[in-house]
């Protein structure tokens, strides 16, 4: 039998607020004290999750039809639907998919759904870490470096603070790949306004990191790495497919461009 996480059920977690806004049920009343925060505190915060979420479905949907069959998600989360290898699966007969997330409940659950997929795994890491993530033995086991490989940041960078260095994390992935091999980016984008000063501080209080960054400093992420089209842009402007299959939210996905879901961006890139 495998032994069960042991979780402070009074300290919230990101990956498990972040399943709260996404409607999933693993998480616990801290977690929802957060998420409800942001629910009624700042309208609009769902719609984010949301936007994040099918804007990542695209994303590894394009890079699986641009031949990579290899995936690394850095600061995965809880599974929900549309996970990265059911997306890839569809598109590549057997892709490698290793998720990564500091949460144990997240290895709890990932391990349970994926006992019986020998080429998908998911490891306890900080992705901080980087020697750690790329030397585990799961790692190892399923990607070969020496081939391209996608390595998604989805929403987890900008709960890494300046002086965590998230630009050293991005370039040392940057140099592991081989050419050929992306790189995506999710983030909050900086409005300059009242209410994502406000959103920055509630992360802030509550974990001790959050940051809202410009689009020069998100960009500054990739380093040397070519950006491919369209760029640095809102999720739902980024390669939108109205058929897409993503993660469908009750009441529908809005995809009106409101300032909220201006407030998060994604960019992917190559190496040449």
């Amino acid at each position: 039998m495998t032994e069960q996480p042991r979780v402070d059920q009074s300290k919230p977690s990101i990956a498990r607020v972040y399943d709260y806004l996404l409607g999933g049920k693993d998480n616990y009343a801290a977690d929802r004290e957060v998420g409800d925060f942001f629910i009624k505190d700042l309208p609009g915060s769902v719609d984010i999750a949301y936007a994040n979420r099918n804007c990542l479905v695209r994303a590894i949907g394009e890079m699986s039809r641009a031949g990579i069959e290899q995936f690394v998600d850095i600061g995965s989360g809880l599974p929900t639907a549309a996970n990265v290898h059911q997306v890839a699966q569809r598109h590549r007969s057997e892709p490698h998919v290793v998720y990564v997330d500091n949460d144990p409940i997240v290895l709890a659950h990932g391990r349970a759904i994926l006992e019986t997929d020998a080429n998908t795994t998911v490891i306890q890491a900080d992705l901080r870490d980087s020697e750690a993530i790329r030397h585990h033995p799961e790692v190892e086991r399923l990607i070969d470096f020496t081939q391209p490989v996608a390595v998604v940041f989805s929403a987890i960078l900008h709960h890494l603070n300046n002086d965590e260095k998230p630009e050293q994390v991005v370039r040392y992935w940057a140099d592991q790949i081989s050419s050929c091999s992306m790189v995506y980016i999710s983030h909050f984008r900086s409005g300059f306004n009242e209410e994502t000063r406000v959103a920055e501080q509630k992360l802030q209080s509550t974990f001790g990191r959050g940051r809202w960054r410009t689009d020069e400093e998100i960009l500054a992420l990739f380093g040397d790495l070519e950006i491919l089209e369209p760029g640095l842009v809102p999720c739902s402007l980024w390669r939108p497919e109205p058929t897409a299959e993503g993660v469908a939210r009750i009441g529908g996905d809005h995809h009106d461009l409101s300032v909220w879901q201006q407030l998060i961006s994604a960019a992917l890139s190559r190496k040449p």
